[in-house]
């Protein structure tokens, strides 16, 4: 059970409507998190950006970085963001096989040598103590400019805050995520832990 209550639409600012709508016109819900964290609307706010910045600019591919904080999320035990993460993986086109698949990336034929250099540097960085390393960032190196680097270690570093808030306030995992996740992984015997 979450320890706080999200806040719902009335009981926010016009800016904060706005991007709680804005949420549930692009995930068709808006989440949890973003709506407890209202109740300081700037770091609601300033999350948005943020998250707007590091997730939906730049020139690596959306579906890549959904699976660096999807791998991140695995790697710290969140389960609201790895469903989260599920969720957003699909909506930018990776296939359930593919985010079934996310701890084989070494070996499944799903990935290319590319999003298995992300994808390590997603588990490696979301994993305490931190484990990535410089041969990691060699590989990393051989298919990504130092700018999409940042991107990606941006990703990480933006889920090690989300996977923190989420795990910590226990917030509850709504109901279109959840489907998803359920069926895209739902056979390898996840489940919502305490985010229901």
């Amino acid at each position: 059970m979450a320890h706080l209550r999200p806040l719902e639409n009335h009981e926010v600012d016009q800016e904060l409507r706005e991007m709680f709508e804005h949420y549930e016109k692009t995930r068709g819900f808006c989440p949890n998190s973003v709506k407890t964290m209202a109740r300081r609307p700037n770091i609601s706010k300033t999350f948005g950006k943020l998250n707007q910045v590091v997730l939906y600019e730049g020139t690596v591919d959306e579906e890549l970085k959904m699976l660096v904080a999807l791998a991140s999320s695995l790697a710290s035990g969140c389960r609201y963001c790895q469903s989260h993460m599920a969720n957003l993986s699909s909506i930018y086109k990776a296939p359930d096989e593919k985010i079934a698949a996310i701890w084989e990336f070494e070996t499944s034929e799903l990935f290319t040598d590319a999003e298995r250099a992300a994808i390590k540097i997603g588990i490696k960085g979301g994993t305490l103590p931190n484990e990535a390393s410089s041969e990691d960032f060699d590989e990393l190196k051989k298919h990504f400019s130092e700018s999409e680097i940042v991107e990606i270690v941006a990703t990480v570093a933006l889920f090690g805050y989300l996977n923190r808030w989420n795990d910590t306030m226990a917030t509850e995992l709504e109901e279109l995520p959840t489907q998803v996740t359920e069926r895209a992984v739902g056979h390898t015997g996840w489940t919502a832990g305490k985010h229901v």
